[in-house]
């Protein structure tokens, strides 16, 4: 059965809009809420604003420090900091866009992007950028990355803060006592999730990710193991091409065989507690979850890797999206918004930031600090990123609903493939189709 991209858009509305007043009463006090098409104003670059954090408990600590040496070097200005859990953010700024409340500037990555400059809700930034001090200062590959996922007219609508990349975490100390090599291809990474596992001691190869954000951690595992390079094949997408079904056929098989029950519902904030609390051999993550496991393991206990290859020795990744700061149009005090902003990713608040999330830093200074280094995971990223040896599958962020294709649309069927209730060609086929209809919406629009 056909399922339609517009009557999921309309749900997705209708929801936002059903719960409105719990949302406004959060921003409570915000001096420059509105909703998308309200076209805000400069203001007078003091007083208040409001900063939504899009990955809140999680970024909250490193947050409050920033904005303490803003307030410090800005002092007619003051941030109110609302901490948002990265599962729940989207659908809260949805709800914002239609019914009010929006912050002055919030946490905006590639993957939500298209969807909000869709409906107006964020002020280009280009020209603030060309004439700041950030100009010329900030990795380019990332900002080009923002470009292309605000919706396909190249405006940048999200300043970057960091790159993320996709990691493989697994417990030396167990791989050690177990005899087993270094989980460095796909071979070798089943292998060892089946040679960890013993359910009756409550051991296990690997964490599998179930719940929120399931969709990118699956097909990321898919095109890593079919080899595919890319999500287009013209016009239509390859999410269902008979290698990606037959790899997450044997992916999706690994549940409940050489994983926890749990995972079936596991976000990516109890999957990695629960890595750090256990005795799990293996973790698909990203670089954002390293200082977690140093504070669980040490560092002598654990790795963080690049993912696996294939036999051929090449290694290919679906793209881990950009993440940004975005000034919403409505503000009324932009150019406090905007002072924000340009302090938040300066040199100094930028390698703060990305020391504590290990992620590699936008500012182009900031990326050559110290801490990139010892931060062994953020550096084999970011040399595998470089040297040839991977290939990136872009995904289709500029698409307004990708979003929802990839959350709520498809997140509660990949349980039904875990769980046996679905297959994996049925569940990609239903994906696919989906995917399809959007890009072709999206081609029309934009010529």
């Amino acid at each position: 059965m056909k399922i339609s991209i517009r009557r999921s858009r309309r749900a997705a509305v209708a929801v936002a809009l059903g719960s409105v007043l719990a949302l406004t009463a959060t921003a409570c006090g915000d001096d420059g809420s509105g909703t998308g098409g309200d076209k805000g104003d400069e203001g007078s670059g003091k007083g208040k604003i409001v900063f939504w954090d899009n990955n809140g408990g999680v970024r909250t600590d490193v947050w409050k420090e920033i904005i303490a040496d803003f307030e410090k070097a800005n002092p007619g200005i003051d941030v109110e900091y609302v901490g948002i859990a990265s599962t729940d953010y989207q659908s809260k700024v949805d709800t914002a866009i239609q019914g009010g409340g929006l912050p002055d500037v919030g946490g905006v990555g590639a993957a939500m992007l298209a969807g909000f400059s869709a409906q107006n809700a964020l002020d280009p930034l280009d020209d603030r950028l060309s004439k700041s001090s950030l100009s010329g200062k900030l990795n380019e590959d990332m900002v080009e990355s923002l470009k292309a996922a605000g919706g396909g007219d190249g405006t940048l609508y999200s300043i970057p803060t960091s790159a993320n990349n996709g990691v493989l975490y697994y417990r030396t100390d167990l791989f050690k006592a177990a005899g087993l090599d270094e989980p460095t291809t796909w071979d070798k990474f089943y292998t060892a999730a089946d040679k960890l596992t013993d359910a009756k001691k409550n051991e296990f190869g690997y964490t599998i990710r179930g719940g929120a954000g399931s969709i990118a951690q699956a097909l990321d595992a898919m095109y890593g193991q079919s080899g595919i390079t890319s999500f287009w094949n013209g016009d239509k997408t390859t999410v269902n091409d008979p290698k990606n079904v037959a790899a997450l056929e044997k992916y999706a098989a690994l549940f409940k065989k050489v994983t926890p029950s749990a995972d079936l519902n596991n976000d990516f904030t109890k999957m990695v507690a629960q890595w750090d609390s256990g005795t799990i051999g293996m973790l698909n993550h990203n670089l954002g979850s390293y200082q977690d496991h140093v504070k669980a393991f040490g560092v002598g206990k654990f790795r963080g890797i690049p993912q696996p290859t294939g036999a051929d020795g090449k290694r290919v990744q679906v793209s881990n999206p950009v993440d940004g700061i975005g000034l919403f149009k409505s503000s009324k005090n932009k150019e406090a918004a905007w002072k924000f902003i340009e302090f938040a990713v300066s040199h100094t608040e930028n390698s703060k930031f990305n020391e504590s999330a290990g992620q590699v830093p936008a500012n182009n200074e900031a990326a050559g600090d110290p801490w990139i280094s010892q931060a062994e995971p953020t550096k084999l990223a970011a040399a595998a990123l470089t040297d040839g040896s991977t290939t990136i599958v872009q995904l289709p962020y500029y698409l307004p609903d990708w979003g929802t294709i990839s959350k709520a649309d498809n997140e509660p069927n990949f349980q039904k493939v875990l769980l046996g209730k679905m297959s994996a060609k049925d569940f990609l086929d239903t994906l696919a189709e989906q995917l399809d209809e959007a890009q072709a919406e999206w081609k029309q629009q934009n010529g």
